[in-house]
C-alpha cells in the first residue's frame, strides 16, 4: 500500500513551515504523497482571519505544481465543526489502498488527548511528530499505550526549526509588512492582491 501523509489545520495561512513539514516528512518516512486538508471550522481554535474559501485557494497555490502535495477538501464540503476522527473515518472506510500517517508539530503532541476521539485516532493511523520551538517531543503514556496496542507507530521528523506561525504571518498582514520567506511567493501575492488580515479588514470583506 501507498504511504500517504496527512496534514491538516485552519491554513490561516498556509506558510512555509507547513510545507517544509510535508516534505521532509515525505523524504524521511518514505511517503508517496503527502495530502494537505485545510479544515472548515477547528473545534479548537477562535474565529479565523479568512475565510474557508480563501485559506483553500492559498493551500492549492501552495501546492501547485509540486506533485508530491494533493490538497483534500472533505473537511470543507463537511458541515460543523472539523474534528479529525471525522476525516479518517471517511478516508479509512474505503478499501485499504493506502496507509496512513498522521503528521503533526511537536505543539499538538502535549494536547493529543484532549482531542475528540484520540484513541481511535491513534488505533487508525502511524502518528510522526516534528519538533516545534519551545515544545518538547513528549507523548502522554496513555497515547504511547493505545498506538503500542494498536500496532501503530509514534515517529519522528527532523526538520530546521523555523520560528514562523501563522500568527506572525497574519500580524505582518495586517501592518502591510513583506511575507517573503514566510509564504510561498503566490501565497503572498494572493494574500495582498485580497487585502487578507489587514484590520481592518477591506469593505467587500474576505474572497
Amino acid at each position: 500500500m501507498a504511504r500517504i501523509g496527512l496534514l491538516g489545520g485552519s491554513f490561516d495561512p498556509i506558510h512555509c513551515a507547513h510545507l517544509d513539514l510535508a516534505r521532509c516528512a515525505a523524504a524521511q518516512l518514505g511517503l508517496q504523497q503527502v495530502w494537505l486538508i485545510p479544515a472548515a471550522r477547528p473545534w479548537q481554535r477562535a474565529s479565523l482571519g479568512a475565510s474557508p474559501a480563501a485559506r483553500a485557494d492559498m493551500v492549492r497555490l501552495a501546492a501547485a505544481g509540486n506533485p508530491g502535495l494533493r490538497v483534500l477538501d472533505l473537511e470543507l464540503r463537511r458541515a460543523g465543526p472539523t474534528f479529525t476522527i471525522d476525516t479518517l473515518r471517511a478516508l479509512c472506510a474505503k478499501p485499504p489502498e493506502h496507509a496512513f500517517v498522521l503528521l503533526l508539530g511537536g505543539d499538538q503532541l502535549g494536547n493529543f488527548s484532549t482531542w475528540k476521539d484520540w484513541e481511535q485516532i491513534a488505533a487508525l493511523v502511524d502518528l510522526a511528530v516534528a519538533p516545534r520551538p519551545g515544545h518538547a517531543l513528549q507523548a502522554p503514556p496513555d497515547l504511547l499505550r493505545v498506538l503500542q496496542a494498536s500496532g501503530h507507530a509514534l515517529l519522528r521528523v527532523d526538520m530546521p526549526l523555523a520560528d514562523v506561525s501563522a500568527t506572525q504571518v497574519r500580524e505582518r498582514a495586517a501592518q502591510g509588512l513583506s511575507l517573503r520567506g514566510l509564504v510561498p511567493e503566490a501565497v503572498a501575492d494572493y494574500i495582498q492582491r485580497h487585502q487578507l488580515y489587514r484590520n481592518p479588514p477591506p469593505p467587500n470583506g474576505h474572497p
